[in-house]
């Protein structure tokens, strides 16, 4: 695999994953835009593995506060999580539906869902119902206020994101605005919810490459430099997302989704996406 694709999809995946347009939509498209073959299992690993680098490395202390607290110790820190000292469990509850959705429906997401209609359509729809969410909320939750009931409605919500184009942050955003939250605690929430999933689905994609033989020959580099590029760039994009959110609404991101599944879908009606 050359390198300039692998820094190419690297930074589109760091890019994607946490903002609020679906990575796998964009990973599907740019390879096809020109021409790329399917990159293979151990790069798809290095991504993720790349991301979650990201958002563990940015959120360390975060996640730190977060256990010590969850297992009775007091820790200072954030304000706000010190206000919310079972967090690690909400955190826990939030994850169990992306893992029964996963277990369940992974093949279908992996093959019948993965058709440009699909993920057009998700696109589309996802970014109405961000409209709607970013129009409603009162932004009056922040972590400090997260219940049992938000951890599931979130978390149900991140579920939806095994059908390819809703985007995993999309769609806890647009949950925990509509459970009232600032859209920075809502994203907050979002990015950390999205590190269990991430960890997960990176431990599943190396028990399948183990079985299947390991690292191919060659793919040492790429698999490295793809851990490295899209984690820097995620990072930056969490950051940015962050502070983007403490002033700004949704809405080029609704416009970005609602644009880019209506060009998917003309793609595959006239090109064969």
């Amino acid at each position: 695999m050359p390198l300039y694709q692998v820094i190419v999809l690297a930074i589109v995946q760091g890019l994607t994953e946490f903002l609020p347009v679906s990575s796998t939509a964009h990973l599907e498209l740019v390879p096809w835009l020109f021409g790329w073959k399917d990159p293979g299992l151990s790069f798809d690993i290095a991504l993720h593995v790349g991301t979650l680098a990201a958002v563990v490395l940015y959120f360390w202390k975060d996640w730190v506060q977060i256990i010590a607290q969850g297992f009775g110790m007091r820790v200072s820190g954030d304000r706000e999580l010190e206000k919310s000292p079972n967090l690690l469990w909400l955190l826990v509850i939030g994850s169990i539906p992306v893992g029964i959705a996963g277990f369940l429906l992974q093949k279908r997401a992996e093959t019948s869902w993965r058709s440009p209609y699909v993920i057009g359509a998700m696109l589309i729809i996802v970014g109405i119902v961000m409209w709607i969410a970013d129009r409603k909320t009162n932004g009056r939750q922040t972590l400090a206020h997260v219940k049992g009931m938000d951890a599931i409605a979130i978390g149900a919500a991140q579920a939806l994101a095994v059908v390819p184009g809703t985007s995993r942050s999309g769609i806890t955003i647009t949950a925990a605005l509509f459970r009232d939250f600032e859209r920075s605690a809502a994203a907050r929430f979002s990015f950390l919810l999205s590190t269990p999933a991430i960890a997960a689905a990176a431990a599943k994609d190396f028990w399948d490459l183990r079985k299947h033989g390991g690292i191919p020959p060659g793919m040492g580099m790429p698999f490295v430099v793809g851990i490295l590029v899209s984690g820097i760039v995620g990072a930056i994009v969490i950051a940015f997302f962050l502070k983007y959110l403490r002033t700004h609404q949704l809405t080029p991101f609704v416009w970005y989704r609602i644009i880019f599944g209506i060009i998917v879908i003309a793609l595959a009606a006239f090109f064969r996406f």
